[in-house]
């Protein structure tokens, strides 16, 4: 059997990458769809690089198009773009394609696509820090599902397959990802830990950090990831509501603090009742 014929046998648990918490609009909505497109690209030799690259022209010209004043063309691009954007990752574990370059790659030129689409939307300034809290947002999932992981004793990410990486362009993805999101996650991770540490009136224990990580809460930022993101986005598009965006990710933001709040009272009150056990 060619490996083609044996892709088109894959089902969608051996792609998906596997999360403690679903994000609903991926795995019912745009994973399914890329399932059905994983063995045509395999049977075409593409590589989940180009896909990244294909979807991202795809952003950028529903930015073009959303400053030209058009609404369901970019609304039916970006979706096209979210079921792209699943199917690199899918591909790329199919095919034992996950590389380093791939994720740096995939992660920052979706900062450049929603920068793109936010800028046209809004304006510069108004563009610019909007991408900047979704980025926050987008970073919060990220540092969640890493924490609820570490407390259980669970591996957060796999490894990126050895080879397949240009050196040179390595190094550039990497800088820029040390550039841009390392400072973020440095910076929520210390605020995380802080108020951790704090909630547990010293040192956590273990059973702290386990109740400090909820499943509830990382469903709650799992469901704001960016396959969420721009099918809302698009939902807006055919409403011809766009402007609506930027007050729904301060929205998000809200639901998080409350979320976060909500994760140090649980360790509050866990002590008190070990106190009183």
């Amino acid at each position: 059997m060619s490996r083609p014929s044996r892709l088109a046998r894959t089902h969608l648990a051996q792609t998906r990458k596997a999360r403690p918490a679903d994000e609903w609009a991926a795995e019912r909505v745009f994973r399914p769809l890329a399932q059905w497109l994983v063995a045509p690209a395999a049977r075409l030799g593409l590589k989940p690089t180009q896909i990244v690259l294909f979807h991202t022209g795809l952003v950028l010209l529903s930015a073009w198009q959303l400053r030209r004043g058009q609404w369901l063309v970019p609304a039916a691009l970006l979706q096209l773009k979210t079921v792209l954007d699943n199917l690199d990752g899918q591909l790329a574990r199919a095919t034992d394609q996950t590389t380093l370059t791939g994720r740096y790659l995939d992660s920052e030129l979706d900062v450049l696509g929603n920068l793109a689409l936010l800028v046209s939307l809004q304006g510069p300034l108004a563009g610019t820090g909007l991408n900047l809290l979704l980025s926050l947002i987008l970073s919060t999932d990220y540092l969640w599902e890493r924490d609820y992981r570490a407390a259980r004793g669970e591996t957060f990410r796999a490894a990126a397959a050895q080879g397949g990486d240009d050196p040179r362009l390595l190094v550039a993805l990497e800088a820029l990802y040390q550039g841009y999101f390392v400072p973020q996650e440095r910076l929520l991770s210390r605020i995380f830990e802080m108020r951790l540490r704090r909630a547990a009136g010293g040192d956590p224990t273990a059973l702290d950090r386990q109740r400090y990580t909820p499943l509830p809460a990382l469903t709650l930022s799992a469901n704001l990831g960016l396959s969420s993101q721009l099918s809302f986005f698009g939902a807006l598009l055919v409403l011809r509501r766009p402007h609506g965006y930027g007050p729904s990710l301060l929205l998000q933001a809200a639901a998080l603090v409350a979320a976060q709040l909500w994760r140090e009272e649980r360790v509050r009150t866990g002590r008190r009742d070990d106190a009183s056990a």
